[in-house]
């Protein structure tokens, strides 16, 4: 397997990046999931006319469901479903890895820095 900087190097066509469908979404609510390996919420996020989807996200670390409720993020809404821990995870939510800086493997969203309509596409 390649670490980060040998993929970091690799070119792709615009094609490859046009072909993930990345979209604004709003979280309309956030469950513990304590069946998870690592600590993960269950989140319904509202897509706009994509309908609302459900994803498992290594949010625990920053944020409390309350923080998250009305929050927006962005996700890959067009990769099959995933099951974690016998749920259906339908999207990836974007973020970061904290490198450490609060707790070890924290994830930080990545969101858009004004508000948006939900479903709104990335380009």
């Amino acid at each position: 397997m390649q670490d980060a900087q040998d993929r970091a190097a690799e070119t792709v066509t615009i094609d490859v990046f046009d072909s993930l469908d990345i979209r604004a979404g709003r979280i309309i609510s956030v469950d513990p999931f304590p069946e998870a390996r690592k600590p993960s919420y269950k989140l319904r996020i509202d897509f706009g006319p994509l309908g609302s989807r459900q994803s498992s996200a290594q949010l625990t670390a920053h944020y409390t469901p309350e923080q998250l409720v009305g929050r927006m993020v962005v996700a890959v809404v067009n990769f099959p479903p995933r099951r974690i821990a016998g749920f259906a995870s339908e999207v990836l939510v974007l973020g970061l890895p904290d490198r450490g800086i609060a707790r070890e493997g924290g994830v930080v969203l990545i969101v858009p820095e004004q508000e948006v309509e939900p479903g709104a596409r990335v380009f």
